[in-house]
């Protein structure tokens, strides 16, 4: 899946998301709202990941779903 069908069904995404990435709350699922680079952000800081490790979790993402 490529990242325009998951930013078009973001709602529908957001439970593979929280079950990716538990620390992250709903809120803050939610206002990604589909953005990838929202969601890497997220990622980084809550999990203390570089930029790099952050975009390779989220082409992981991608591939998986």
């Amino acid at each position: 899946m490529n990242w325009d069908q998951i930013e078009g069904k973001w709602k529908e995404m957001t439970g593979n998301v929280k079950a990716k990435w538990g620390e992250l709350t709903d809120d803050e699922i939610a206002e990604v709202n589909g953005d990838r680079e929202a969601l890497e952000g997220r990622i980084q800081a809550k999990y203390g990941k570089t930029k790099e490790e952050a975009k390779q979790e989220v082409d992981d993402f991608m591939n998986e779903s």
